[in-house]
């Protein structure tokens, strides 16, 4: 009782600013500072060698688990371990945004629209590939796109099978719940609070889902996929639905990346050319005839209270 007088009275503008700057300075600072001392062991030189690696690590082979670990803390510290205080100090439990029952089917056909979604999402993935900013946004946001890119390269050329579980916990696991926990389970009430208006919420939650991740020629399918996480969250009620979601995309994403290394499949995953056209049309029609089902299966509960 005493979380949800507190809740009520802090306004939401304030938990929203609040959220963002612990989440950044827990995800930029605080995480990767304790990521760098844990991952210090596994990199095969000093602290003053590794440090120095860090300025052009994408070269240095022996960065490749540091930087993992590194990337690990920082979403473990800034997007569960902070957010879990955040919800302590001005909303309810952080239980209480599991405890909606989830029908077996719901579980499979979560699973399902997220597949079908991505084939729907190349269009957008090509289209948002060439688009055309304004000069001095453009410079920078292409800059950025190159060097965020490369990291990604890097980190995503798995020379172990060690390293691609290492990537599907760091990639995979720890996002989806660390970013649904921000993004739907705070961000999305939040911004709900607010306006009243639960498509506001979602949308505008998915927006700077997709902003915070500074790759600017990937936004519109990066915010379309936050967009698909808040509405499965806003009808199931549990936040294990969206994590579930994310875990899938991100996942998926990996191990077809690791395989079409290895060779086992012909099908490149980072390719941004779009499906042929019939494809994207008739998954986009797919989607929508699932999240349609997906809502029926809800309909019999009352619509999440934020």
């Amino acid at each position: 009782m005493e979380l949800e007088t507190r809740a009520r009275q802090t306004h939401p503008a304030v938990v929203i600013i609040i959220t963002l700057v612990a989440v950044l300075l827990g995800f930029q600072v605080i995480g990767p500072m304790i990521g760098f001392f844990v991952a210090l062991p596994f990199y095969p030189g000093s602290l003053m060698e590794m440090t120095e690696a860090l300025k052009d690590p994408m070269h240095d082979a022996g960065m490749k688990i540091p930087l993992y670990l590194m990337q690990g803390f920082g979403t473990l510290f800034g997007l569960i371990v902070v957010p879990t205080i955040m919800l302590r100090k001005f909303r309810d439990p952080l239980t209480s945004l599991f405890n909606k029952d989830i029908p077996v089917q719901a579980v499979a056909l979560v699973i399902l629209i997220v597949m079908v979604f991505m084939i729907t999402n190349s269009f957008f993935i090509e289209w948002n590939q060439h688009i055309t900013l304004p000069p001095g946004i453009e410079k920078w946001a292409k800059a950025t796109e190159e060097q965020l890119a490369e990291l990604t390269k890097y980190l995503t050329q798995f020379d172990s099978s060690a390293q691609i579980i290492i990537a599907l916990v760091v990639i995979a696991i720890l996002p989806a719940i660390g970013e649904e926990l921000v993004f739907r389970g705070i961000l999305q009430k939040e911004f709900y609070r607010a306006s009243n208006n639960i498509h506001v919420a979602i949308w505008v939650s998915a927006a700077i889902f997709s902003a915070i991740h500074l790759q600017f020629y990937g936004f519109v399918p990066r915010m379309l996929l936050g967009a698909l996480f808040g509405y499965v969250y806003y009808w199931s009620g549990n936040l294990w639905i969206p994590i579930l979601a994310h875990f899938v995309n991100n996942g998926f994403t990996v191990v077809a990346m690791y395989l079409y290394q290895k060779g086992t499949v012909e099908m490149d995953i980072e390719s941004s050319k779009a499906a042929p056209w019939p494809a994207v049309a008739g998954c986009g029609l797919v989607t929508v005839l699932l999240l349609y089902i997906f809502k029926k299966i809800y309909e019999k509960h009352k619509p999440q209270k934020f």
